[in-house]
């Protein structure tokens, strides 16, 4: 059986155990949010006004990369670099579907060329080189894309003399292109070392999910590592990583609460709390 056998039984099987589709009435879906932690029913108004946050139990909903744009920066501060960069399908890859089919559908979905928006903006008028991420492209995988718009940001970076913020939103690596996925952690960590031999500051900010080989490059070499309240980080999946082991985890395992008290970030911030504490750590480093 060739690998391509394989992926189309698997297709055949999942299709036949998937469950028939449940049509919702849109409107419902629109104009309430059921929250995730506490099984609340929330007005979807209410929800952004709270910026997507639980107002009832503090549960930070997954954003997209514009809304994290919107709020983060001043108002109109915000620049986009490399926006025509678009990925490729060097491998010609095909696992239940065509890597191309998958691409255009995530596209079409994000309004994005790929998983990460770069430019320059300001938080509290300090103006900064950034790089955000979205899960909602193909779950914010790394490819050859993303390493390269992120490689260049910060480059503009070191050329601008700007502080460089990455906000990460990621599953890891993209699998569609193979060893050219994993050559981005490579290549965004030499980056990374270039900031550092110029003292160029770098911070991360690591949201929910952030995982896999973000987690193992760019994401973790900050000099300043922040983390949104209750956001899930790690390498492996705790899944995984309960069956390589064999034991069970605490129930707290890769959350941001778990990762600072190990000293794997330096500071946890609510989103409401984000810019504000960005914009201090800032200017502290200004000079």
């Amino acid at each position: 059986m060739t690998l391509k056998d394989w992926f189309e039984i698997r297709k055949e099987q999942q299709n036949a155990a998937r469950p028939a589709e449940v049509k919702i009435d849109d409107n419902i879906g629109k104009l309430w949010v059921k929250c995730f932690n506490c099984n609340a029913q929330l007005p979807k108004k209410e929800l952004e006004a709270h910026m997507m946050v639980c107002p009832q139990c503090g549960y930070h909903f997954r954003i997209n990369a514009r809304t994290r744009i919107y709020q983060l920066f001043d108002e109109n501060s915000f620049e986009e670099y490399f926006v025509d960069i678009s990925p490729a399908d060097p491998l010609n890859f095909t696992d239940t579907e065509p890597y191309k089919v998958r691409q255009a559908r995530a596209k079409a979905a994000t309004s994005l060329n790929d998983a990460v928006i770069t430019g320059t903006g300001r938080v509290n008028g300090e103006k900064i080189a950034c790089a955000v991420m979205d899960f909602e492209y193909m779950g914010g995988s790394m490819g050859s894309v993303v390493g390269e718009k992120i490689t260049m940001m910060m480059e503009e970076a070191l050329k601008q003399k700007l502080p460089m913020v990455v906000v990460t939103a990621s599953g890891g690596a993209r699998m569609q292109e193979s060893v050219l996925s994993l050559m981005q952690m490579a290549k965004t960590s030499c980056a990374v070392a270039r900031l550092n031999e110029a003292g160029i500051l770098y911070i991360t900010i690591l949201t929910d999910p952030t995982y896999g080989g973000v987690t193992a490059s760019f994401g973790t070499l900050g000099d300043i590592i922040i983390a949104e309240q209750g956001a899930r980080v790690g390498f492996a999946g705790r899944r995984v990583i309960e069956q390589t082991i064999r034991q069970k985890l605490p129930a707290d395992f890769q959350t941001a609460e778990y990762l600072m008290k190990h000293g794997q970030v330096d500071v946890i911030s609510k989103r409401s709390e984000l810019k504000n504490t960005l914009a201090k750590i800032l200017k502290l480093h200004k000079h």
